[in-house]
């Protein structure tokens, strides 16, 4: 069963970190099947995981961007 609290107390550098050794394990063949299945399955969790923390980083960024400018103006940013 995967871990989903453990998760969602990652930081994003910490999730990013393990969804690059799954990728690393996955391709070089280093686990068997039904290991590799568990592994995805968490790297695809993990990949959310990274997506909502970026996601969450942009609207700060852009809240931030409109407090400072004191005007209506939304700047977009890309990450």
């Amino acid at each position: 069963m995967l871990d989903l609290t453990s998760i969602e107390n990652m930081s994003f550098e910490s999730a990013l970190a393990e969804l690059k050794e799954i990728v690393k394990k996955i391709d070089t063949g280093e686990e068997s099947l039904d290991s590799s299945i568990s592994s995805f399955e968490r790297g695809v969790l993990l990949k959310e995981h990274c997506e909502k923390k970026l996601q969450a980083a942009r609207l700060k960024i852009e809240k931030i961007t409109k407090q400072a400018d004191s005007a209506i103006i939304i700047e977009k940013i890309e990450l």
